[in-house]
C-alpha cells in the first residue's frame, strides 16, 4: 500500500532571492483572493468554468506565471468544498497570509546530485539548497513528491512536501503482540499489551498549561483591541502547534516501545464532540477540545511504518466492563477517584487501565479465529 507524509524542509534562500519569493507568494494570495470572490458571488464551483473566467484576469493582473494561475483555482476551490463538507454553507474564505503552491516537475523540482530545489517564480526559477532534517529516505527513486506549499515563518522559508511511498502492511495473521490505548484527560494515554503491562502518559501537566492558555485568551478578549485579537490568534497557532509536538511525543513513544507486529486497538471516538451535551459548560474545553484525531492520525502512520497497525473499535461500555468477568454497570467505575470497582466479582483498578484492559481484550477479538496473539 501507499503511504503520504509531509516533509516539512526549510529552504535556504540567498538574500538577493528573498524579495522574489515574497513578491510571488503575496501575488497568489492576492489572486486566490480575487478567485474566492468569484466563487462566492457566483457559487460555481466547476474548475473548468472557473478557470475559464479567471485564468486570464489573474495572469495579467497578479503577474501569475501558467501553473500557478491553474493551480490558484485549485486552491481555492478546495477550501470551499472543506468549508461546505464541514460548516454545510457559503463561506467566503479569505487569503490573508502570503503562500504558494507548487506543483512537483512544473513548479519545482529537485537536483539530487546537488541537494538543490529549483523553484518557479514571477521572475523566473531560483535555485535553493535545504537541510534534509532526517528526511533523506524520502528522497529516494521510489518515493513520489506531490504539489508543495511554500511558507515564510519568521522570515524563513520552508516547502511542505506530501512524499508517497509504498509500504508493507501488517497483516492481522502476523500480529504478536495486542496492545489496548485509552485515551482520556487525566491520562493521555493508557496502554495495556500482551504481556500484562501497563503504561501511563500523564496528562496534569498539560491540563494546566491549556488552562493557562485559557485564562490567557479570556484577558485578552475583554481588552478587545485590534492588537489583543492579533495576540490571541497568535496564542491559539502556539498552542496548536504545541499540541502537535505533544501528541507526536506520545505517538512515537508508542510505535518505538512495541515491536513490529504490534496491533494497537483503540476506540473509535468519531462525534466525539456530540458529548457536549452532557457535560458542563465549564468544564467543555478540558473535557472536549484536546486533539484526539491528531493523535490518532500520526499514531496510524508511525505504526504502518514500524509493521504495525491500528484498528478502532466501538467504544461502548469500555470503562464500565469488568475485565475480569464480564460484568457492565455504571456503577462498577467512580469517576470521582478515577476507581473502577466490580460490583460482581470485586475486581479493582485505575479507571483508564480497565478502558485499556478492555480494549486490548477486543483486539483479540479481532484476531480470532486466527489470532497468534496470547493473553
Amino acid at each position: 500500500m501507499e503511504q503520504t507524509i509531509t516533509a516539512k524542509l526549510q529552504i535556504l534562500v540567498k538574500p538577493s532571492d528573498k524579495q522574489i519569493l515574497c513578491d510571488t507568494m503575496k501575488a497568489y494570495s492576492d489572486a486566490c483572493n480575487y478567485v474566492s470572490d468569484y466563487i462566492y458571488k457566483t457559487h460555481n464551483l466547476s474548475r473548468y468554468r472557473v478557470q475559464k473566467d479567471t485564468y486570464y484576469q489573474v495572469r495579467e493582473i497578479y503577474g501569475l506565471r501558467s501553473q500557478m494561475a491553474v493551480s490558484c483555482v485549485r486552491t481555492v476551490i478546495a477550501k470551499y468544498k472543506t468549508i461546505l463538507e464541514n460548516q454545510k454553507e457559503w463561506i467566503k474564505p479569505v487569503f490573508r497570509l502570503p503562500q504558494l503552491d507548487l506543483v512537483w516537475n512544473r513548479d519545482y523540482s529537485l537536483n539530487n546530485k546537488n541537494d538543490i530545489f529549483s523553484v518557479n517564480t514571477l521572475n523566473g526559477r531560483i535555485k535553493v539548497s535545504f537541510f534534509k532534517n532526517g528526511f533523506e529516505q524520502y528522497f529516494a527513486d521510489s518515493c513520489k513528491f506531490g504539489t508543495a506549499k511554500l511558507v515564510n515563518k519568521h522570515g524563513m522559508f520552508f516547502l511542505h512536501i506530501p512524499v508517497t511511498y509504498e509500504i508493507s502492511e501488517l497483516d492481522r495473521s502476523e500480529v504478536s503482540n495486542v496492545v489496548g490505548i485509552d485515551r482520556g484527560i487525566r491520562f493521555l494515554a493508557t496502554t495495556y499489551d500482551s504481556k500484562g503491562k501497563s503504561t501511563f502518559y500523564d496528562g496534569n501537566v498539560i491540563k494546566q498549561k491549556r488552562a493557562h492558555y485559557k485564562a490567557l485568551r479570556k484577558q485578552l478578549q475583554q481588552v478587545g483591541t485590534p492588537s489583543s485579537r492579533k495576540r490571541i490568534r497568535s496564542i491559539g497557532q502556539r498552542e496548536n502547534r504545541w499540541i502537535q509536538d505533544v501528541n507526536h511525543c506520545i505517538s512515537k513513544a508508542l510505535v518505538e516501545n512495541n515491536p513490529d507486529g504490534t496491533l494497537f486497538v483503540i476506540e473509535d471516538l468519531t462525534g466525539i464532540r456530540s458529548v457536549t451535551e452532557n457535560v458542563k459548560v465549564k468544564d467543555r474545553y478540558v473535557s472536549v477540545s484536546w486533539s484526539y484525531y491528531d493523535l490518532e492520525q500520526k499514531l496510524s502512520y508511525k505504526a504502518l511504518k514500524h509493521h504495525q497497525l491500528v484498528e478502532k473499535v466501538n467504544p461502548a461500555y469500555t470503562s464500565q466492563t469488568c475485565p475480569k468477568c464480564g460484568h457492565i454497570e455504571k456503577a462498577n467505575r467512580d469517576k470521582k477517584i478515577h476507581l473502577f470497582c466490580c460490583k460482581n466479582c470485586g475486581y479493582k483498578s485505575n479507571d483508564d487501565r480497565i478502558g485499556a484492559m478492555n480494549l486490548h481484550r477486543m483486539g483479540i477479538e479481532l484476531l480470532v479465529p486466527d489470532a497468534v496473539a496470547a493473553e
